[in-house]
């Protein structure tokens, strides 16, 4: 396809028809608390479809919480899997995108502090690393250069190294973009000597049907609240702008800084040449990632927290989504409104205060699942059992406890040591991780909450009071605790625990009457669609009794 003569533009709005009904009530950033209204069920039509979701309301709207004395029901000791005889057996709007004031440019390099490694170096440095022929051409995709990527006047910023891809954040005056950028198996210039003093590890290149996966379910994901804006992908091929290569040169000198130990995995922008090809995602901004935002409110807890657990509750109804690598640099942070003064809030529920918007992006490890018929998306962790190994940050703990679950069916964590032989058998035979185990999104939100508990910067008494007032949740959320307590099996499950003991209003979740309406619905009344029983008491879930609907 022909290069475009004109200045590429960032913010642009999504052309794609905009959905029926909303998954729940406008969340693409975090419900401003407001009266609570009551809902109407005349408008309802006759169909079956919608009287079950009249029935399902209004089950939903007479949720009462027992006072504190009430005995939790008898559950399962521990978060059930589901085997792969279960799974057989079991069938399971676009947002606008406004666009953010363009950020200054940051300061330029000057001359004399250009590493070296840019510079063309000795005769013999300049020899072309081969690399693997690449058998499917993707010709559909345009094909831009880095000159047109980021045009004079344009700001762009490194910002994060994610799952095989380098991230940028690309402004001017119409908007902002991220971009996710993969290098495709295509040529680049060798390393120079500095470089391969520097101990830099080339991040290996990737063909386009390594990456079907992931961009998969960016375009499912896309669509619902509380997940990265997908917007278009498309070849970058040619020589690095000087813009790129200054960027990338400062992100790595931050880097250094802050760990000085930190290998470099990203071939520096000097290298490239001519036919040295990207494969780029473009996305819409989330603003800041959680690991550099500043958490100051026991609001920005509860928020952060339980918007994390509806778009993931969300997604598992909807395409059996499994993140399986949600720490704090796939989470987002943006402020859209003032947080709301305690003095000035009518209702009891504890979400939806602080005014921040979150959204979760980088789905390289992810796993969903458009139907039932439909082959699942997902990537094989077993291709490389590093993950499990490692021990360098604290989120690699979270990597054996997934593995540990698919193997053993419990909480316990097998050790590194144990995560060394690829496809070994576990409790439903060999490992894959092609089945779903929404138990894995438990454990990042468990993850997350303590994260968040440990990095909080605000008053020590407002993050006392958020573990006081979720202590029981803890409780359950725990993936160390002892084997004799309930668990949460999903990040659905949480979600019920938090409508149910108040803290989130329904009608903070409820929408429009869809399909996928319907879904959601069913998370927060299972029992009520799969039986009709009426005693709702008995949950596989920790969650308190309440009494029957009359």
């Amino acid at each position: 396809m022909a290069k475009p003569s004109t200045t590429r533009r960032y913010g642009k709005q999504s052309k794609k028809p905009r959905a029926a009904g909303r998954l729940f009530v406008e969340l693409p950033q975090t419900p401003v608390q407001m009266t609570k209204t009551t809902l109407v069920n005349d408008d309802v039509s006759d169909d079956d479809g919608d009287d079950v979701v009249a029935k399902l309301t209004q089950n939903i709207s007479l949720i009462k919480i027992c006072d504190e004395n009430t005995q939790l029901p008898e559950s399962p000791a521990l978060p059930r899997r589901r085997t792969r005889q279960s799974v057989l057996a079991d069938p399971p709007e676009d947002r606008d995108i406004e666009p953010l004031t363009p950020l200054k440019s940051g300061p330029r390099l000057p001359e004399s502090e250009i590493e070296e490694e840019e510079d063309e170096g000795e005769e013999e440095e300049k020899e072309v690393t081969p690399t693997p022929h690449v058998e499917e051409e993707v010709k559909e995709l345009q094909i831009l250069s880095w000159a047109e990527v980021c045009p004079p006047g344009d700001s762009i910023v490194k910002i994060a190294e994610a799952s095989y891809a380098e991230v940028y954040r690309v402004t001017n005056e119409r908007g902002t973009s991220i971009i996710k950028v993969i290098r495709m198996s295509s040529p680049i210039k060798a390393q120079t000597k500095t470089q391969q003093k520097s101990g830099l590890v080339d991040e290996e290149p990737h063909s386009e049907s390594d990456l079907q996966g992931e961009l998969q379910i960016s375009e499912w994901v896309a669509d619902i609240p509380g997940f990265v804006v997908y917007k278009e992908r498309y070849i970058v091929q040619g020589k690095a702008c000087r813009e790129l290569l200054e960027t990338h040169q400062a992100f790595h000198k931050k880097l250094k800084r802050q760990d000085p130990g930190r290998l470099q995995f990203y071939p520096s922008p000097s290298r490239y040449l001519d036919d040295t090809k990207f494969l780029v995602v473009e996305l819409g901004d989330a603003g800041t990632a959680l690991e550099d935002f500043e958490l100051a409110t026991a609001d920005q807890l509860w928020d952060i927290f339980f918007h994390v657990a509806i778009a993931l509750a969300r997604a598992e109804a909807r395409i059996e989504f499994e993140h399986r690598d949600l720490h704090e640099g796939n989470l987002c942070i943006r402020r859209v409104s003032d947080p709301i003064p305690k003095d000035e809030r009518d209702r009891t529920t504890c979400y939806g205060f602080s005014g921040l918007e979150i959204t979760i992006l980088d789905y390289g490890l992810s796993r969903a699942q458009a139907d039932y018929d439909a082959e699942p998306v997902a990537y094989d962790l077993e291709r490389d059992l590093s993950i499990f190994t490692s021990e360098h940050a604290a989120q690699c703990r979270v990597y054996r406890q997934m593995r540990s679950f698919l193997l053993r069916g419990d909480r316990v964590c097998l050790p590194p040591e144990e995560h060394k032989k690829p496809y070994i058998n576990g409790v439903d035979g060999p490992i894959t991780w092609a089945i779903h185990e929404p138990y894995t999104n438990v454990l990042w939100l468990a993850y997350l909450y303590e994260w968040m508990a440990d990095n909080f910067s605000g008053p020590k008494k407002e993050v006392n009071s958020f573990k006081r007032a979720t202590k029981e949740l803890w409780t359950y959320l725990d993936p160390e605790a002892d084997e004799n307590v309930p668990g949460f099996e999903s990040a659905s499950d949480i979600l019920r625990y938090a409508v149910e003991i108040g803290w989130i209003d329904e009608d903070q979740l409820m929408g429009g009457r869809d399909e996928v309406e319907k879904s959601i619905l069913s998370i927060l009344s299972p029992d009520d669609v799969d039986s009709g029983v009426s005693d709702r008491s008995v949950r596989r879930s920790p969650r308190k009794r309440r009494p029957t609907a009359v």
